[in-house]
């Protein structure tokens, strides 16, 4: 087999994976779109966090966020930079 046969059979195969993660964090995502108060929650919970000088996005937040939610830490920190994004951008 080509290399160029090889990257043509690839090239499906990425397209797919990509639409499964996309759809992903989008259901990821859902749970604060459709529920607001859970975003001001993390909201205010970030900015607790901020007032001790931690930020947002730090390994430790995004550890816990991640062990709570059960979810990956990829994903922990993904659903953090779009509730501060969207809902509390004075977070840091």
């Amino acid at each position: 087999m080509s290399n160029k046969t090889a990257l043509l059979m690839l090239i499906p195969a990425s397209i797919i994976s990509y639409q499964l993660i996309a759809r992903a964090q989008s259901t990821l995502l859902e749970s604060v779109k459709r529920n607001p108060l859970e975003a001001k929650a993390l909201c205010r919970r970030f900015r607790d966090y901020n007032s001790k000088e931690i930020e947002a996005t730090s390994k430790e937040v995004i550890t816990e966020i991640s062990r709570e939610r059960k979810l990956s830490p990829a994903d922990a920190e993904i659903l953090s930079i779009y509730v501060i994004g969207m809902h509390c951008p004075d977070v840091r």
